[in-house]
């Protein structure tokens, strides 16, 4: 395998992750397969994993924790900022993994492949190549 080979691979399976959680906080995914099945569901788990942050204030975590994973997701599908987005990504996972290590320990983090992703997000962000990626039509131009 070629680093951009690894470098789609990575951006679409961190993309996938994310908008597999958001498809599941909508209930878009079957009961059978769901960990949270609908919004209230996810928010409540919220309030679980960040038991410092008022109760008032979880609506609005979920909100931005939701759309800073759909915004991220779209932007490592299409390549846009790619790198900054990966970093992003890496810190947005990290900052899962360590709510739920504090709040319901690191088994969960382990189960879950959590740090895995992070570092893979990381990881990403320094695979500097440019394929198949929006950002190469912005490259172009500037040029």
């Amino acid at each position: 395998m070629n680093s951009t080979t690894i470098k789609l691979f990575l951006r679409f399976a961190i993309a996938i992750g994310f908008l597999s959680a958001v498809a599941d906080r909508f209930g878009l995914w079957n009961k059978e397969v769901s960990v949270w099945g609908n919004w209230n569901n996810f928010l409540e788990y919220t309030q679980i994993i960040n038991p410092w942050i008022p109760s008032s204030m979880i609506s609005s975590i979920g909100i931005i924790a939701t759309a800073a994973e759909i915004v991220f997701a779209v932007c490592l599908i299409i390549g846009f900022k790619t790198e900054l987005f990966a970093k992003l990504s890496g810190f947005l996972i990290l900052l899962f993994a360590l709510s739920m290590t504090f709040s319901t320990g690191v088994k969960g983090v382990f189960d879950f492949s959590v740090l895995t992703a992070s570092a893979g997000s990381f990881a990403l962000s320094l695979i500097k190549e440019k394929k198949w990626e929006l950002d190469v039509l912005f490259l172009k131009t500037k040029k």
